[in-house]
């Protein structure tokens, strides 16, 4: 609706001006503060947009790599509401309208697709970063979906959890409509352009999300194609469930059985 729109892109912008002053010093702080900081401005910009977590929880040790599909830009604000973390991201996110600096002053790594030399130097960067505590999020389909399907997994971006020895977080993330239905607005997909994108949601009367945290999976002692394709099932498995019972709680053990067995 373009009244609902243009309201909230006044707020939008006034959120966004916030979120400027803040990104000038955000390099400098302390770790925890930025988390703090990050993970409040995130949850703000949710509610601006009238997207609400329906439904989902994040505990994560103090190091770990949440792994997960992904649908929209938003993807990096809802993830970042529930559990403030670090972001392995293509190299045209850069580009992102005001969004794109705000996630290079968030510390996001970027990475050049289908350039094998860049993917060594980020895996790099990745396990020194995670050895250090941090954790840190990647979208291993390396593009956008409407969220339905889960597209083949990259299994190089894991490799970074095998060399860290640190524990995978598979989560499947769903965006629906207030009766549970699976919605497309929020989709980043095709041809549209990001402030189409935005404007989309925006105009969108209410978007509810979904974040279901799949079981751990123990890198340690394990390749990266075995994990890569555990991860790739549970997410699938998770999103089968949702799109089954939209309103109920997903019991990710049975779910992950019954898809494997079928």
């Amino acid at each position: 609706m373009p009244v609902i729109g243009a309201f909230r892109a006044t707020r939008l912008l006034l959120h966004l001006a916030y979120g400027f002053s803040i990104a000038l010093v955000f390099p400098r702080l302390k770790q925890t503060l930025r988390r703090r900081i990050l993970q409040r401005w995130s949850r703000r910009l949710l509610c601006i947009l009238n997207v609400k977590v329906v439904s989902g929880s994040m505990d994560m040790p103090k190091s770990g790599i949440i792994v997960t599909n992904h649908i929209s830009w938003l993807d990096v604000f809802v993830l970042n509401a529930m559990t403030p973390m670090r972001f392995v991201a293509k190299s045209e996110v850069r580009q992102w309208p005001m969004f794109g600096w705000l996630c290079v002053r968030a510390q996001t790594l970027f990475i050049e697709r289908g350039r094998a030399r860049d993917a060594a130097r980020i895996n790099k960067q990745v396990v020194r970063l995670l050895k250090s505590g941090e954790s840190l999020a990647v979208f291993p389909e390396g593009t956008t979906t409407d969220g339905k399907e889960v597209g083949a997994f990259h299994a190089s971006l894991l490799q970074p959890a095998i060399d860290a020895q640190v524990p995978i977080y598979p989560v499947a993330i769903r965006y629906q409509d207030a009766h549970g239905m699976h919605s497309k607005a929020a989709a980043y997909i095709d041809d549209i352009s990001f402030i189409a994108s935005l404007w989309n949601i925006m105009s969108c009367k209410s978007m509810h999300v979904r974040l279901v945290a799949t079981p751990l999976i123990d890198a340690t002692d394990s390749d990266r194609r075995s994990v890569t394709h555990k991860a790739r099932q549970q997410i699938h498995a998770a999103l089968l469930h949702m799109s089954d019972a939209p309103d109920q709680p997903c019991d990710m053990s049975r779910a992950v059985a019954d898809y494997t067995t079928a």
